[in-house]
């Protein structure tokens, strides 16, 4: 499990620029809002942790078509299905490693893309806390997608359009508690806690389903 690992770190950070690629896509859509709002600091500051979650989700679909497409192109994905190893173990390894690879470096830069929204400490803070926390629950869901599109040439787009419906009450939750730990009078951790909910139940459900589908794909 350590090497398979490894080996879809190294295959996500280099494949199609990787982490790069979406931290470039991750910063284009945050610099580009400012532009479009206006120069009203306070304005940015108000929606900045609601963009940068944006910005972060749109950029976390980058690459999950890819998930399962090496094994495809090279024959090994039958391999992986007839292991020893239990397949949905192998599939959430493999999403481990592809959130270490692409999510974890946009939890990284997002207090740098806070500050081009004017966002304070505690906004930036709560941001890339709850990012760090809810944005592997994408990765999960994703991989769902991925699987049922692994066998397409060209399977990005659709992957993209399955994920992002399922991926609002991530997305709901986590700007919701970053809210109410800048704002209130909203508590904070009842949000916070419902955003680590959907992660742990994604991180079952969606290697099971992936699974799922990826035992249909190879019969």
């Amino acid at each position: 499990m350590t090497a398979l690992f490894l080996r879809d770190l190294r295959l996500s950070v280099r494949a199609g620029g990787g982490a790069l690629i979406g931290i470039l896509f991750f910063l284009t859509v945050v610099a580009v809002i400012p532009f479009g709002v206006g120069p009203d600091l306070k304005l940015l500051s108000r929606i900045g942790p609601a963009i940068v979650w944006i910005g972060a989700l749109l950029a976390s679909l980058l690459g999950l078509d890819r998930l399962f497409q090496a094994e495809r192109d090279d024959g090994s994905l039958d391999l992986l299905v007839m292991q020893e190893t239990p397949l949905v173990l192998t599939v959430f390894i493999k999403c481990t490693a592809h959130w270490a690879a692409t999510g974890l470096p946009l939890v990284i830069a997002s207090p740098l893309l806070g500050l081009f929204m004017n966002m304070n400490e505690t906004a930036i803070g709560a941001t890339a806390l709850t990012l760090l926390v809810g944005s592997p629950a994408i990765t999960f869901i994703g991989a769902v997608g991925a699987a049922v599109a692994v066998a397409l040439p060209r399977g990005g787009l659709l992957v993209s359009i399955l994920v992002l419906p399922l991926t609002i009450p991530v997305l709901i939750f986590g700007v919701s508690a970053t809210y109410a730990a800048v704002e209130g009078p909203q508590p904070f951790l009842p949000p916070f806690l419902i955003l680590i909910a959907l992660t742990l139940f994604f991180a079952v459900l969606g290697p099971a389903a992936a699974t799922l589908a990826l035992r249909n794909t190879t019969d």
